[in-house]
């Protein structure tokens, strides 16, 4: 009995063992299948993310490849900038002279007369002071298959630049410009003072004679003294044989105007009738010289217009109907100029 007491006791607590082990197994079981579970949900979030991702890198290199042609077309027009500033700046190197001073062509110039000035108390030779203002016009480079359209209200241009992009229809085909707004090239503006002498008058065309120049001056002298225009006892007689031309001086203050309302005037030397030009002394002057830089605000510059075959007048005509109309945010149109096969110059006047 005691044996078998023993042995049932063993059992059980084998049975107890079996049970506890059961029991953690169930756990451990419980535990797998959590883990699984959240392995299957880091799987699922996984495979989305790495979706994701290709999807990005497709997105990225489209944009990449859209941002390298963007590049590589600034690239190109910096490196024509830059060798057009490469060519301002040989000539402005061979237009330097030896003591220093620059030389540069410049646009053509606007001269407008402002005011004379009374300096009759100060200048007893009663010289006619004038002052001019003079402003260049500032130029800019117009490249190939772009326009510039100078639009009646500044508010037009304005909003096609904050635009920025446009698109134009050309001949029932539509091309996408950029709108731009512009830096025009360097100008120069300042005030020329002239001072046309009242005592000097400028002689030339003198007839050729064999006689000593001592001879001439005397009788240049006489012919001038008296003459019907005015003139007067005359102070100094300067003659140049080689180039025919003299400078009178008379002694009394105002003598020359007289001989401004003619440019010819009769000389009777040796028997023989001659006609002189006769053209006022002056002496000119620069005062406030200036450089300036202008932005046009009514004018807008496009870019990227594609070739067509039309001509270019037709094209621009197109141009400008398209940006005519109010419901392409556009009106009306001043000037317009497009170029389709070469670099042109466009000089712009500064707008006073």
């Amino acid at each position: 009995m005691e044996v078998l007491k023993e042995e049932l006791s063993k059992w059980k607590e084998r049975v107890e063992q079996a049970e506890k082990a059961q029991a953690d197994l169930l756990l451990c079981k419980l535990n797998a299948d959590e883990e699984c579970t959240k392995a299957e949900e880091e799987l699922i979030k996984l495979k989305a993310f790495q979706e994701k991702q290709h999807g990005d890198i497709i997105i990225s290199r489209e944009t990449y490849e859209r941002e390298l042609c963007r590049l590589n077309k600034e690239t190109a027009e910096l490196q024509r900038e830059i060798k057009k500033l490469k060519e301002d700046l040989a000539e402005c190197s061979s237009g330097l002279s030896q003591d220093g001073r620059i030389k540069k062509k410049v646009a053509e110039m606007k001269l407008k007369f402002t005011h004379m000035e009374d300096r009759t108390y100060d200048y007893p030779d009663m010289n006619t002071h004038c002052v001019f203002g003079v402003t260049t016009k500032m130029p800019f480079r117009l490249n190939k298959n772009q326009a510039l359209l100078t639009f009646e209200d500044e508010e037009v241009a304005q909003r096609l630049m904050k635009m920025g992009k446009h698109t134009v229809n050309l001949d029932n085909k539509t091309a996408d410009v950029t709108v731009k707004p512009f830096t025009l090239e360097m100008g120069i503006k300042f005030e020329l003072h002239v001072a046309i002498s009242g005592k000097k008058i400028n002689v030339s065309e003198i007839p050729e004679l064999y006689i000593p120049q001592e001879w001439m001056r005397d009788k240049l002298e006489l012919n001038f003294y008296k003459s019907e225009h005015g003139g007067g006892e005359v102070e100094n007689v300067d003659y140049d044989n080689q180039s025919r031309t003299a400078v009178i001086t008379f002694l009394r203050p105002g003598a020359a105007r007289g001989f401004m309302k003619s440019t010819k005037y009769p000389f009777f030397v040796n028997g023989r009738f001659y006609r002189l030009s006769v053209s006022a002394d002056t002496d000119a002057h620069l005062e406030k010289f200036q450089l300036y830089y202008g932005i046009s605000k009514k004018t807008i510059l496009l870019k990227g217009i594609q070739e067509m075959e039309d001509d270019e007048e037709s094209v621009q005509d197109m141009i400008e109907i398209h940006f005519q109309k109010p419901s392409n945010s556009g009106g009306e149109i001043e000037k317009i100029k497009y170029v389709s096969k070469a670099a042109a110059w466009v000089c712009f006047e500064e707008d006073t």
